[in-house]
């Protein structure tokens, strides 16, 4: 997988890169982050580990052009399937900024979403959200929460899996968003899917259908997508004006019919 982005930093800033593969994700190899001034000058960069082995960057830069690239070659571990603690469920039921789950709750119930008895029904949720939204590129702002996306029957990927995270969380499923790179996207960009629990295991699901789930390579896990942003701008003024993502697989592209239990490592 392969990430550039640049930026055009007004003044000075600081910024934090979310586009490192996570620590969990697998062995990897040829993995190279550099980031530098638009006359190839090479910057500091910081790196700082989070949950579930995100790893994000920080550096500083003064006025101009900044260009990060970021490349590597990961050898997918199998996913163990590790029991999930009381803590991670806990967080996994809370209302967060993009995901206000409590006002849904009424809707849930009047709807009849995720009433499957039984280990399928954050399933039964993400059928429920992509048979109700359309994948659209223009529908979409920044600030956007699921109830946002619900209105407006529409959006991009993060819009799908928050909706679907808030939808869970309304019903008593605990979810997370997971920010990957996803071969076999298209159009190609950074990718947002959800986790759910199910029989004490995290399952992950993605309501756009859009991947393959067993290629997907974690990098961020988080309660929605403040916690996984690729990029967040700390201190100062900078405007992301170029970003392209690339990600392939060695060998037979898998195929994915979204019905059976898929983990992610």
């Amino acid at each position: 997988m392969s990430c550039d982005l640049e930026f055009d930093v007004v003044d000075h800033a600081t910024i934090a890169l979310h586009v490192a593969v996570a620590d969990t994700a697998g062995a990897t190899s040829g993995e190279q982050l550099t980031v530098s001034s638009g006359g190839g000058r090479p910057l500091d960069v910081t790196e700082l580990v989070t949950e579930h082995g995100g790893r994000l960057h920080t550096f500083t830069s003064g006025a101009g052009r900044i260009l990060v690239s970021y490349q590597a070659v990961v050898d997918l571990r199998a996913a163990g399937g590790d029991p999930v603690d009381a803590t991670e469920s806990i967080v996994g039921l809370r209302q967060s900024r993009y995901c206000p789950s409590d006002v849904l709750m009424s809707f849930a119930e009047t709807e009849q979403i995720g009433t499957t008895n039984g280990t399928d029904r954050g399933r039964e949720v993400a059928e429920w959200v992509h048979r109700r939204l359309l994948y659209d590129l223009s529908a979409t702002g920044s600030f956007d929460t699921a109830i946002d996306t619900l209105l407006a029957g529409r959006g991009v990927c993060r819009d799908f899996a928050h909706l679907t995270i808030a939808l869970c969380r309304a019903v008593g499923i605990p979810a997370r968003l997971v920010s990957a790179y996803a071969p076999g996207l298209w159009p190609m960009d950074f990718h947002a899917v959800v986790e759910v629990v199910a029989d004490r295991t995290w399952v992950v699901l993605d309501p756009t259908r859009l991947a393959p789930r067993s290629s997907l390579v974690r990098i961020g896990t988080g309660r929605d997508a403040s916690d996984t942003a690729f990029s967040t701008t700390l201190s100062g003024q900078a405007d992301l004006v170029f970003h392209q993502v690339g990600a392939w697989v060695d060998g037979d592209f898998p195929f994915d019919d979204h019905t059976g239990r898929v983990l992610m490592p």
